[in-house]
């Protein structure tokens, strides 16, 4: 059983930074790509930003010069750095991981799993 917990949300003044975290546990054998994503009420979920198994990066462009995604191969956990936030930045925020779970010595699968999200507030 795959589990993606996410933490490090809550309410911050506008300017301000917050670092969210996503840890993946289970029988994992490897991940290829984490992502984070966010979800504004009333929005469809928007990929905000992507780091792949190589370390290598891709951010929306409203959050590009102010988030930083980095991953810790060893703990199987990502890191979002959040700088400068805006009250437009205000939504859930949800992990997302491709990764490949080992089902039996000789049998491995490989599926998308998501965090259960959270909150982000940006406002004064």
């Amino acid at each position: 059983q795959v589990q993606l917990v996410e933490s490090g949300g809550g309410l911050v003044q506008p300017g301000g930074s917050l670092r969210l975290s996503c840890a993946a546990s289970g029988n994992i054998f490897s991940i290829k790509t984490m992502g984070w994503y966010r979800q504004a009420p009333g929005k469809q979920r928007e990929l905000v930003a992507a780091i792949n198994s190589g370390g290598s990066t891709n951010y929306v462009d409203s959050v590009k010069g102010r988030f930083t995604m980095s991953r810790d191969n060893a703990k199987n956990t990502v890191y979002l750095q959040m700088n400068s936030l805006k009250p437009e930045d205000t939504a859930v925020y949800y992990c997302n991981a491709d990764l490949t779970t080992v089902v039996s010595p000789i049998l491995h699968a490989t599926n998308n799993y998501w965090g259960q999200g959270t909150q982000v507030t940006v406002s004064s």
